[in-house]
C-alpha cells in the first residue's frame, strides 16, 4: 500500500463538521498508510459561517468535544455539530468539483465518456430488437 503515497493527488475528504469528523483527516493517515495527506474539502468552520449553516445538537459526552469546543470558541457544554447535507446540493456538487479538478485528466475522462454512450448505444440498439411481448427465442 506504501506505493499509494506517491500519488500526486491527496485524498479528498467531506464530512460533517463536528468534534469527530475534524479528526478524520488524522485518523486516516495513521490508520491506513496509505496517504501522506488527507485534506478536507467540506465542511470546514469557514464555510460554516460563510454559507451560515444551522447547528444540530451534538454528540453529547464525546471524548473529543471538549478539544473542538476550545479549538472554535464553543461553548463547551452545549454540543454542536454541522451537517454537509445542509449545504444546497447544487453548491455542494460545485464545491466537490472544485476541489477534484485540478486532479482530473480531461484526456482519459473524456476518453471514458465517449466509451460510456458508445456501451449505452449498443444497449439501446440491443433494446430496441427486444420484442414488447418477452425475449426473442420466446422463453
Amino acid at each position: 500500500m506504501d506505493s499509494n503515497r506517491a500519488l500526486a493527488a491527496p485524498r479528498r475528504n467531506v464530512g460533517d463538521f463536528d468534534a469527530s469528523g475534524a479528526d478524520i483527516e488524522r485518523d486516516w493517515v495513521t490508520r491506513t498508510a496509505c496517504w501522506s495527506h488527507v485534506e478536507r474539502v467540506l465542511l470546514t468552520h469557514d464555510q460554516v459561517r460563510e454559507y451560515e449553516l444551522p447547528a444540530a445538537t451534538g454528540k453529547a459526552g464525546g471524548p473529543r468535544w471538549t478539544g473542538f469546543a476550545r479549538r472554535y470558541a464553543l461553548d463547551a457544554d452545549r454540543p454542536v455539530q454541522w451537517e454537509v447535507e445542509a449545504l444546497d446540493p447544487a453548491e455542494l456538487q460545485r464545491l466537490v468539483l472544485a476541489a477534484v479538478d485540478p486532479y482530473v485528466d480531461q484526456a482519459v475522462l473524456g476518453a471514458r465518456i465517449a466509451e460510456e454512450e458508445r456501451q449505452r448505444g449498443q444497449l439501446r440498439a440491443f433494446a430496441e430488437q427486444w420484442p414488447a411481448e418477452g425475449p426473442p427465442d420466446g422463453k
